[in-house]
């Protein structure tokens, strides 16, 4: 067998390996993923372990260090030199680009050409040895090396290792390279500005009497401390044209510093926010049924404050700012984004950590889309989508969404029944909003449960100081004569039913009462069993 074939079957091997992908899986959380939490363990043992080495390399400087100390560089330098290796090794999977080489010429017919392949490896291999990263891991390593005093030059590079574990170093690094445009304007500028400020008041001042530039490094010198607004105080113009100089670098550097500000503010906002996102994306990761609440507007408030309250775990997305920042005010978990991007959902766990959304937006046609992304994202998850005209009612069912909310038809329909019963508006407006600590909750009757088989007549909600507001029953289940019953999607609603009304395994309890009474009545019914 060749050595193109050997490789060819190491890499289809390495492909099918569960265990390959499972190792690759758990370095790459343990490295990579800004949303593990075991990377910021890895991080915070990494800040530890190079301040340490950099302060006993500083201390060594100048006081004599023991066995100890040799042992302690050589862990450090062997933690170096292995996560250096690491990272190389998941930067990409070299097997897969053996594979397509290999694939590419049996389609082509043309034999395997081994040395294009592995140059191919290499060459992706030193991309990332060329990256900044990656020069700043292996430069940390020289200073350990002892026997040649310079290279402890490098021991400022185990400090800038300092931007690759510190989040806030690292996303000031990312702002550096994404206003890298910017930022060489600017150099040009403030380069052409310290030039002709050297060049003119070393003319004007090196032949003055009493002048203390005297060569171009002084006029540099001054130009440089001058634009930066510093002034030291060391070299002062003593002719009238270089005083003019300085006051018009003063006004140059003023000018300069506003700009190079206001580019690295900027940047930072921009940074803050993934910044932000991130971490409720670390967040959603180690929680379970999670409920994602698409639009913070009046309804998406509401719903937020309740679960909350039912410390119910759940993240809020929003495209507009405004509405993200007075959620975060609210100390609610949110990220702002459209909550039709598919990416965004998968960052949400939709599927996984997520197991319901909710699409409670101002415009159907969103939560049209929003339902449709999800359905897609998830078959099974939970949908419940708000509806304000009518005519999208259908579209969101056959959108994916499991349930349809009309609120302002709600909202219709109960001012109507409630025509001249102000008293009755007012107690169920008490009961929605828990104005007066009154909750309506629902109770599940299961299976061999007291309540099941057992009539409404034979249970004395009134000494549990609760009353029954209705009974949902799913549609599979034989009607009761005699009771009227409203239709919902799926169910039947039995709105204050009578005293003969036997519930089934199945059905749902909506009680009305205080906090106390319904976790009394709900402890009661399910340690009491039928016999």
């Amino acid at each position: 067998m060749s050595i193109a074939q050997l490789l060819v079957r190491l890499a289809y091997r390495l492909q099918a390996s569960d265990r390959h992908g499972r190792l690759k899986g758990f370095f790459r959380k343990l490295l990579t993923d800004p949303r593990s939490h075991r990377r910021a363990l890895f991080d915070a043992f990494m800040l530890v372990l190079v301040l340490s080495s950099v302060m006993l390399l500083i201390y060594g400087v100048r006081h004599p260090l023991g066995p100890w100390a040799d042992l302690f560089e050589a862990l450090v330098v062997a933690v170096f030199v292995s996560e250096y290796l690491l990272r190389m090794w998941l930067y990409n999977d070299s097997h897969t680009i053996l594979i397509e080489h290999w694939e590419r010429a049996e389609l082509m017919g043309l034999p395997f050409n081994t040395g294009a392949a592995l140059w191919a490896v290499l060459r992706r291999k030193l991309a990332y040895m060329s990256s900044p990263l990656a020069i700043i891991d292996l430069l940390a390593i020289l200073p350990s090396y002892r026997p040649l005093r310079f290279l402890r030059l490098f021991l400022l590079f185990r400090l800038f290792k300092l931007f690759r574990y510190a989040r806030s170093l690292s996303a000031f690094g990312e702002v550096l390279v994404e206003k890298r445009f910017e930022l060489y304007t600017l150099s040009l500028f403030v380069g052409s500005v310290v030039l002709i400020a050297t060049v003119a008041i070393y003319l004007f001042e090196a032949q003055a009497p009493g002048s203390q530039v005297l060569t171009l490094m002084d006029a540099l010198y001054w130009a440089v401390v001058t634009l930066t607004t510093v002034g030291y105080g060391d070299i002062v113009p003593t002719t009238t044209e270089g005083r003019v100089v300085a006051m018009v670098l003063v006004f140059a550097g003023i000018g300069v510093i506003s700009f190079a500000t206001s580019i690295i503010v900027m940047a930072f906002q921009e940074k803050m926010r993934d910044l932000r996102d991130n971490r409720v994306y670390a967040e959603v990761e180690r929680k379970s049924d999670l409920t994602i609440v698409c639009g913070f507007g009046r309804i998406g408030q509401v719903v937020a404050e309740r679960l909350a309250a039912a410390r119910e775990p759940f993240v809020i997305v929003d495209k507009q700012v405004e509405s993200i920042e007075l959620a975060r005010r609210r100390g609610f978990p949110a990220v702002a984004g459209d909550a039709t991007d598919s990416a965004l959902l998968a960052n949400l766990g939709l599927g996984r950590q997520a197991s319901r959304i909710l699409c409670l937006t101002h415009d159907d046609v969103s939560n049209v889309y929003i339902t449709l992304t999800a359905r897609q994202v998830s078959p099974d998850i939970l949908i419940i989508s708000r509806a304000n005209k009518a005519e999208t009612v259908k579209k969101l069912t056959q959108a994916g969404a499991t349930h349809v909310v009309r609120p302002y038809e709600v909202v219709a329909r109960m001012a109507a029944e409630f025509i001249g019963q102000p008293v009755a508006f007012d107690a169920l407006y008490d009961v929605v909003t828990r104005a007066v600590g009154v909750f309506l909750e629902p109770l599940p009757v299961r299976a061999g449960d007291w309540l099941a088989l057992r009539r409404i007549g034979a249970i004395d909600f009134a000494a549990q100081h609760l009353l029954l507001f209705g009974v949902i029953r799913p549609h599979t289940s034989p009607g009761e004569s005699g009771h009227r019953r409203y239709d919902l999607a799926g169910r039947h609603f039995y709105f204050n039913p009578g005293p003969r009304l036997q519930l089934r395994a199945g059905d749902i309890l909506m009680l009305i009462g205080y906090q106390a009474s319904l976790a009394q009545f709900h402890e009661q019914a399910s340690r009491r069993k039928n016999i």
